[in-house]
């Protein structure tokens, strides 16, 4: 287990209990990298609410994401972006320590932050999930998306293997039976949802050996969600690193009673066999397509992006600036593979300036005048400020024709 696990672990319990037992998706890591790039603008009372948020040091955080952005997996894409109403001079330490790859630039417009979505999610994600107004600062945003195949496509069954209890059942007309090889079933004993059905589906490896392993996890219809998502991280993160042999917790079938119940339906038949006890353990899996599409709102205490904004803040002189934070998040899991995507930002905003009066001139060059063409080199070089050309103009020419169209 990485250092990583055990904070991600926590900070992804916050995100899925303010979500609810209603359907959705989220990205915890997304919202956590976001969070762990704002670690080194934190002093004070702003940094130890942010340690508390990312579970970790905000340095160790910083360096973390840092770390993770500069090679992201094979599978699941990544982006980074700050974009700036005006480069703060007093950011200035601060935007130099983002992740390497962070893209920079000035605000730009609602459109163009909804095709940057698109673009880094492959169409997964239509909208950016923060709006830009004319009060806005800055926005930090990241994205992750993956969209993989499985290394064995499901078979297709009718959904009355669901079971006669199953409202989904009566739903549905057909749903996935796990392949005869590939994939991995069993029952385990978990310590916050008791015994759960385990199935996991492996993504088509890359050429390098790169993977994904997509792991669902199913309890008691009496566990509660947050203990049931608690259980899937930890079995996940077993089914990642025990690749081979039976896995912590993993219980026989046969210390389990024949017959129905809500998980499994288990039954002995005779069969041919070389285990030394003569006894031998197999486990299919049943399980519906599914999709789901959610927008989380990251601004409220215990996500972190509070202290973020006060940490900027500091930094430029402002007493609490307000702020926006949140996460769109799309996935699709079918027959043939799966696709999920996050795009989460953190926006600061200002109040607008005080009201004064401007005066705007407009200039007309409407008699004969001077024009000077001269060369610039930011090196500092023989041409740099050098008249090249320089011209009186006292007989002007219309428009071209094929220029005013």
């Amino acid at each position: 287990m990485t250092p990583l696990h055990a904070p991600l672990a926590q900070y992804a319990e916050r995100l899925h209990r303010a979500a609810g037992d209603t359907h959705h998706v989220v990205s915890p890591l997304g919202a956590w990298l976001l969070l762990a790039s704002t670690g080194p603008a934190a002093t004070g009372a702003a940094r130890a609410a942010l340690a508390e948020a990312l579970g970790v040091d905000p340095d160790d955080a910083a360096a973390a994401a840092r770390a993770l952005l500069a090679a992201p997996h094979p599978m699941v894409a990544a982006a980074t972006a700050l974009w700036e109403r005006t480069p703060f001079e007093e950011l200035a330490e601060w935007r130099a320590g983002l992740p390497e790859p962070t893209e920079r630039g000035p605000l730009p417009d609602q459109a163009a932050l909804d095709a940057w979505a698109r673009d880094r999610t492959g169409g997964l994600i239509e909208s950016f999930p923060v709006d830009v107004t004319p009060e806005t600062l800055l926005i930090l945003a990241n994205t992750l998306a993956t969209r993989v195949s499985w290394a064995d496509p499901f078979a297709v069954a009718p959904a009355a293997e669901l079971g006669a209890d199953s409202a989904w059942a009566g739903r549905l007309r057909q749903v996935l039976r796990t392949p005869p090889v590939g994939h991995r079933c069993w029952v385990s004993a978990t310590e916050r949802a008791g015994d759960v059905a385990v199935h996991v589906a492996p993504a088509r490896q890359a050429d390098d050996g790169a993977g994904m392993l997509v792991v669902s996890v199913v309890a008691a219809p009496d566990v509660s969600p947050a203990d049931v998502l608690a259980a899937a991280r930890d079995l996940a993160v077993l089914a990642a690193t025990v690749s081979e042999g039976p896995v912590p917790g993993r219980r026989s079938l046969f210390d389990l009673p024949l017959g129905e119940s809500p998980l499994w339906t288990l039954r002995e038949e005779p069969t041919r066999t070389f285990a030394p006890d003569r006894r031998e353990e197999r486990a299919t899996a049943v399980l519906p397509c599914w999709a789901a599409r959610s927008r989380h709102d990251l601004t409220r205490a215990g996500f972190g992006f509070d202290a973020a904004a006060r940490a900027l803040g500091e930094l430029l002189g402002l007493a609490e600036p307000p702020f926006t934070a949140a996460q769109s998040a799309v996935a699709r899991y079918g027959r043939y593979g799966f696709e999920a995507a996050a795009v989460t930002a953190f926006g600061m905003v200002a109040g607008l300036p005080p009201e004064g009066v401007a005066r705007v001139a407009d200039l007309r060059f409407a008699h004969p005048y001077a024009v000077v063409a001269v060369a610039t080199d930011a090196a500092g070089g023989p041409w740099h400020a050098l008249p090249v050309y320089s011209a009186w103009v006292a007989d002007p020419e219309d428009v071209p024709a094929d220029e005013a169209r």
